[in-house]
C-alpha cells in the first residue's frame, strides 16, 4: 500500500474518532441552539461568535458520520439516523470553536518543543502511535515518522496530511491541557465529604398525613391572573426558550393499509408461493418478486422470524412454507437443503485487489502463490502486513477473529464454514481475491439453505386515493380563518405538536417530511400550509399556530401549559388552611389526623439522599423539613409536589462516624462527580454567553 494511502486510512480515522470522543465526552447532549436561517449567507451552515461554519466541509462530516453509523448498523441510513448525524455534528463544531475561542482567551498554547516530543518523545501521543506503531512489535516507527515528515516537503498530497495529523495532535494536546485546568480548580471539602456521607446514611423514621391535590374538584378552583402570575415568577428560568420554536396544528388524514390491502397482498404471496415450489433458478426469483430480497444461502436457528425459524429446520427439503405474518410483512420460504455446520469459525485472510494486481486472473494467480506459501508453513501475519488490502484486519495479521453465519458475505462465509479447520481456501468475492485460513470451527447445529420471498403489507390506491381525496377537500376547503371549523365540519381531528424544532422530522410521533418542517419556519403565525404533505402512512395538512422566540418567554405564551399547576398551587392555599386548623392546638400527628378524619401513615428509613414517600411520590421539600425537625413535635403545613402534609418526626438512626480513610475516598469519589458534571455546566454557560447562528433549516 502507498504512503498516501497508509496515511489517509490510518491517520484520517483516527482524527475523526478521537475528534468525536473528544466531543463526546465534553459536551455530551447538552447543545441544542438555532436562529432563523434567513439571516446569513448563502454558503453557512451557521457561525459561532462570527466564525462561519462552512456548508461543504460539514457536510464532508455528516457524510462521514453517516458512513460510520452505516457500517454500525448495517442497511440504508434512515432519515432519523441523517437527522441525529446533523445534529451531532453541529455540536462537534459547536464545541470545538467554543473550546478553541476559550483557550486562545486563558492563552494556553503548544509550543514546538512540546509537539516535537508528543510525535518523537518517549510518550507520543496516542494518535501518532496509532498511525505510526510498527504492526508486528507495536513499538513507535520514528523512521516512518521521518519518512513522512521528509516526504511532505516535496509531495503536496502529503503535506496536507501531515499537517493535518500535526494539528489534530496539537488540538488534542490543547484540549487536554484545558481539561487539566478545570479539573485541578475542582475541590471537594472534608465537610462536604461528611454532609454526603450523613445525607446517604443518617436514617429518619416519621409518621405523615397528607391532603391530596385531587381531593379538590377542579371546578371548584378559579384561578385569577394573580395565581398565573404567582406561579411564573417563582419559576422564571423554566421559561425560557433556548432557540426558537413553532406550535404546529395539524390534522391527519389515515392512508395506512386497510382490511382489503392485507387480503390482496395475502393473495399474491400466495400465488407466489406456487410460482416458488415451480421456480427452478431460486435466486432469479427472489430477486424478482421479494421486497427486501433476502441472499439464497444457509441461515442458522435465530436469524430468522419468529415464524419462519420455528419452521423451517424441521421442514423436508424441496418444501415451501407459509405464508407467515410477522409485522406487517407475509414470508415464504422455500427450504432447498438443511444440514449441520459450525457454530462459529475462528479465521484470519489475505484480500487482494484485482484492480491492483492486473484483473481477476492474476489476483487469482497471485492468491495461489501465497496459499502455496502458507501451506509450506510460511507466517499468515507476515504476508497479510505485506499484501492485504484489508485496512481492517491486516495490522492484525489478518486476524478476523470468530464470527457466526450472518456476518460476512455469502461466498466467503460458505467457504469459512464448509471447509475444515486449518484448510487454505482461494474466495473470490465482490470485494476482491481472499486468501482464507479457517484456524478454528466451534460448535455444531443444523442450518437451512433457503430461498425467502417476503411481501410488506402496503395501501393500495384505492386506499390511498380515498385518504388524499378527505386531504385535499379539507385542504381545498381552508384558509387561515377557518381551519378548526372545517376540520369539525369534515369530522377532522386537529393536532398540536405544541414546541417544534428547527431540526424536528416528527410531529407527535409521526415521522413528517423536512419540507414540512422548513414550511413552518418561513410560514407567518395563522399560515396554512401550502400543500398537502405525504407521510409514510399519512397525509398531512397543517396551521402556524404561534411562534415561541428564543429567550424569555412572556407568561401570556405559557399560560396554557402552566394551568394544571397553577391549579395545584390554589388548591394549596385551600389546603393549607385546612391543615392548620388542624394543627392549632395539635400535640402530636395523630391528633392533627383524627381531625382531618384520616389516620396518620408511618414511613420509615428514609434518607435525605433519596427523598421518596413509598407509594406516594418523590417530595423533596417533605422529605427535607423532616431532616430539620425535633422528634415528637407535629411540623407546620408543608406544601408537597402530590399535596399539603404535616409530619412528625419519630427518631433518628445515625450512621457510624466516618472513618479519615473512608473520608479521603469519599471527596475523591465527589470531585470526580464534580468534574463529570463541570463540563455540561462549563459549556452551557459559554453556549449561553455565545452568539449562535444556526441555519441547518436551510440545508437538512
Amino acid at each position: 500500500m502507498g504512503l498516501m494511502s497508509y496515511l489517509r486510512n490510518r491517520a484520517g480515522l483516527v482524527i475523526f474518532v478521537i475528534g468525536l470522543a473528544i466531543v463526546a465526552f465534553l459536551l455530551g447532549d447538552i447543545i441544542n441552539m438555532g436562529t432563523p436561517f434567513w439571516r446569513s449567507s448563502q454558503s453557512e451552515v451557521g457561525s459561532i461568535n462570527g466564525e462561519s461554519v462552512n456548508h461543504l466541509a460539514f457536510n464532508a462530516q455528516v457524510d462521514q458520520a453517516n458512513a460510520m453509523y452505516q457500517q454500525q448498523m448495517g442497511g440504508n441510513v434512515t432519515p432519523q439516523m441523517r437527522g441525529f448525524a446533523v445534529q451531532q455534528v453541529w455540536n462537534q463544531f459547536i464545541s470545538q470553536e467554543l473550546l478553541k475561542q476559550e483557550i486562545e482567551k486563558i492563552g494556553i498554547d503548544v509550543g514546538k518543543d512540546e509537539l516535537n516530543s508528543l510525535i518523537f518523545g518517549d510518550n507520543p501521543s496516542m494518535q501518532i502511535m496509532q498511525a505510526f506503531a510498527n504492526p508486528q512489535t507495536g513499538q513507535l516507527d520514528k523512521a516512518y515518522i521521518t519518512a513522512v515528515r521528509e516526504q511532505a516537503k516535496t509531495n503536496p498530497e502529503v503535506k496536507q496530511q501531515w499537517e493535518g495529523l500535526l494539528e489534530s495532535v496539537r488540538n488534542e494536546r490543547l484540549n487536554q491541557k484545558y481539561t487539566n485546568l478545570i479539573n485541578n480548580s475542582i475541590y471537594t471539602t472534608s465537610l462536604e465529604a461528611e454532609y454526603d456521607y450523613n445525607s446517604r446514611n443518617k436514617l429518619a423514621n416519621f409518621k405523615y398525613v397528607m391532603l391530596d391535590y385531587a381531593s379538590v374538584n377542579d371546578a371548584e378552583v378559579k384561578l385569577t391572573d394573580a395565581d398565573y402570575n404567582e406561579y411564573y415568577e417563582k419559576n422564571k428560568k423554566a421559561f425560557r426558550n433556548e432557540e426558537e420554536t413553532r406550535n404546529v396544528e395539524y390534522v391527519l388524514f389515515n392512508a395506512s393499509p386497510n382490511a382489503a390491502d392485507t387480503a390482496t397482498i395475502l393473495g399474491n404471496i400466495q400465488k407466489l408461493k406456487t410460482d416458488l415450489q415451480a421456480a427452478t433458478n431460486d435466486s432469479s426469483f427472489v430477486s424478482i418478486n421479494s421486497d427486501n430480497k433476502y441472499p439464497v444461502k444457509y441461515y442458522s436457528k435465530g436469524q430468522l422470524s419468529p415464524a419462519l425459524d420455528s419452521v423451517v429446520f424441521n421442514a423436508a427439503s424441496g418444501t415451501t412454507v407459509g405464508p407467515y405474518l410477522t409485522q406487517g410483512v407475509y414470508e415464504i420460504a422455500k427450504v432447498i437443503e438443511t444440514k449441520f455446520s459450525p457454530d462459529s469459525v475462528k479465521a484470519s485472510h489475505i484480500l487482494l485487489n484485482p484492480a491492483t494486481e492486473g484483473g481477476v486472473d492474476k489476483a487469482l494467480k497471485k492468491a495461489d502463490s501465497i496459499k502455496t506459501l502458507l501451506a509450506n508453513g510460511a507466517s499468515m501475519a507476515a504476508l497479510a502486513v505485506e499484501f492485504s488490502e484489508d485496512t481492517g484486519s491486516k495490522n492484525n495479521g489478518g486476524d478476523l477473529g470468530t464470527f457466526t453465519r450472518g456476518r460476512m458475505i455469502p461466498e466467503f462465509e460458505e467457504a469459512a464454514f464448509s471447509g475444515a479447520p486449518g484448510e487454505i481456501k482461494v474466495v473470490n468475492s465482490n470485494y476482491g481475491v481472499h486468501i482464507l485460513k479457517i484456524e478454528k470451527q466451534i460448535g455444531n447445529s443444523k442450518i437451512a439453505k433457503l430461498a425467502i420471498v417476503d411481501k410488506t403489507i402496503i395501501a393500495g390506491k384505492e386506499t390511498t386515493d380515498a385518504a388524499y381525496a378527505k386531504a385535499n377537500s379539507f385542504f381545498s376547503a381552508i384558509n387561515k380563518d377557518n381551519f378548526e371549523d372545517i376540520a369539525k365540519q369534515q369530522n377532522a381531528s386537529i393536532q398540536q405538536n405544541e414546541r417544534t424544532l428547527a431540526m424536528d422530522n416528527m410531529l407527535g410521533g409521526v415521522e413528517v417530511p423536512r419540507e414540512l418542517v422548513r414550511w413552518a419556519y418561513e410560514a407567518k403565525v395563522g399560515d396554512v400550509s401550502d400543500k398537502v404533505y405525504e407521510t409514510e402512512d399519512n397525509f398531512i395538512v397543517a396551521r402556524l399556530k404561534a411562534v415561541q422566540p428564543k429567550g424569555q418567554q412572556p407568561m401570556a405564551a405559557v399560560k396554557s401549559l402552566i394551568e394544571p399547576v397553577v391549579k395545584n398551587l390554589v388548591k394549596a392555599r385551600m389546603l393549607k388552611e385546612k391543615m392548620n386548623n388542624a394543627l392549632n392546638g395539635a400535640n402530636s400527628i395523630d391528633q392533627v389526623a383524627q381531625k382531618l378524619g384520616k389516620n396518620a401513615l408511618t414511613v420509615e428509613n428514609i434518607v435525605l439522599a433519596n427523598p421518596v414517600i413509598p407509594g406516594v411520590a418523590v417530595e423533596n421539600a417533605v422529605v427535607g423539613t423532616v431532616f430539620g425537625l425535633q422528634p415528637n413535635k407535629p411540623s407546620k403545613a408543608i406544601e408537597g409536589k402530590q399535596g399539603v402534609y404535616a409530619v412528625q418526626v419519630s427518631g433518628f438512626v445515625n450512621p457510624k462516624a466516618i472513618a479519615a480513610e473512608e473520608l479521603a475516598t469519599q471527596q475523591k469519589q465527589i470531585t470526580s462527580a464534580k468534574a463529570q458534571r463541570s463540563w455540561g455546566v462549563i459549556f452551557k454557560a459559554l453556549q449561553d454567553n455565545a452568539k449562535i447562528v444556526d441555519n441547518r433549516i436551510k440545508f437538512y
